[in-house]
């Protein structure tokens, strides 16, 4: 049985403010949840998640097989025990970066078929699979194999699609169900939840077709997948806040893969509870700032004797200790340390963001800090 349990305790409009439990802790929510794909967030300790306030991670099925093993993982103690990380972690199921190896995948009705990208090995990925896998890691949430379209899609290759990841989630759950037993001592987590993911593309009665066929197979929380892949964020915004109405009020709804602070906050707007994306650190390691005044490109000469810190609001290590002028030089100096304060700092940003939401949505005045929040957003655009 799960030890999984959601708790929804006050709203603002369509946004939420909640928490759920998982056998490894509790998590806020509104949630963002830092990208650790192979085990790890890059360019970050698990001491400097921790003090950005970090209550969740996500870790990846497709890498983590590949590499070093989910059955070495399992036997190392878990997920948890193996990178050290004491705190909840979700797991994707790997359908995205399967969509991502178009050129490397076939995909039929048993599962996804593909080739390593680390040595062309050839693997088949079923439904099933990726819940054994899953299982074996021990992460708190396991995500169900989906089939993520590119964009744009015709509709009548949306909707075969959406239909296969309904049948996909169906055998997810089934499998799941049969959990522990079927694989004995290798299952390091049997308290592990499970979320179903709406597909459809941008077609919205295929996606309330996803969301009601999902729903019914009766999940722990609901995610929206197949969004944030080249459509217009209008277009994403529109089909978001429609799925999150359709989706259970009583569970958890997780946008997948989204994305700015902006797309953030309108999601919370649009009723979303979790988020995750590398966003914050990739443009890190690119010199690409998120701060209170805007976003800042830290190579831009304009900082070169800028003893100011990246941004003053911010209370990050990086902020308390280091000028934009140094920040700049160790970029250009390629010193990994840059990496090292630049994510610190955006995750930081990240991660105090929901906080603010959080506070926003308790006090009822969600409305009156997404105004402002998008204001100081669009105040300085990306340095070129």
């Amino acid at each position: 049985m799960t030890a999984f349990r959601f708790t929804l305790h006050s709203t603002d409009g369509a946004a939420r403010r909640g928490e759920f439990h998982t056998p490894h802790g509790v998590v806020q929510t509104p949630a963002f949840m830092p990208v650790g794909t192979q085990g790890t967030v890059k360019a970050a300790l698990h001491r400097d998640l921790l003090d950005a306030g970090a209550e969740i991670i996500l870790g990846n099925t497709y890498h983590l097989f590949l590499r070093p093993g989910d059955e070495l993982i399992a036997r190392r103690g878990g997920l948890h025990r193996f990178i050290g990380w004491e705190r909840p972690i979700l797991t994707d199921s790997g359908g995205f970066q399967i969509f991502s190896l178009a050129e490397r995948r076939i995909i039929r009705e048993e599962g996804a078929e593909f080739q390593s990208h680390l040595d062309g090995s050839r693997h088949l990925l079923t439904p099933e699979r990726a819940v054994d896998i899953q299982a074996r890691l021990g992460s708190d949430i396991t995500m169900v194999l989906d089939e993520c379209l590119s964009y744009p899609a015709t509709r009548d290759v949306a909707a075969a699609s959406m239909q296969r990841s309904i049948r996909w989630a169906q055998r997810c759950r089934a499998r799941f169900a049969e959990l522990p037993d079927a694989l004995g001592p290798g299952v390091t987590n049997p308290g592990q939840a499970q979320f179903g993911i709406v597909q459809g593309g941008v077609f919205q009665d295929l996606r309330d077709e996803s969301a009601d066929a999902t729903a019914a197979i009766g999940f722990e929380g609901y995610a929206i997948g197949g969004l944030s892949v080249g459509e217009p964020v209008e277009e994403m915004y529109a089909v978001t806040e429609q799925t999150a109405r359709r989706l259970p009020a009583d569970r958890p709804r997780y946008l997948m893969g989204a994305g700015s602070p902006e797309d953030l906050v309108e999601s919370v707007a649009r009723g979303i509870d979790m988020f995750d994306c590398v966003m914050p650190t990739r443009n890190a390691r690119n010199g690409q700032l998120f701060t209170s005044e805007g976003r800042i490109n830290i190579r831009n000469a304009r900082y070169a004797e800028d003893d100011r810190p990246l941004d003053p609001a911010c209370g990050c290590y990086t902020c308390r200790h280091h000028s934009r002028a140094y920040l700049r030089h160790l970029h250009l100096a390629g010193e990994m340390t840059a990496g090292a304060l630049n994510t610190l700092h955006n995750l930081s940003f990240y991660l105090d963001t929901m906080r603010r939401i959080r506070d926003a949505i308790a006090f009822r005045t969600f409305d009156i800090f997404r105004q402002g929040f998008l204001r100081s957003a669009s105040r300085l655009s990306l340095d070129s």
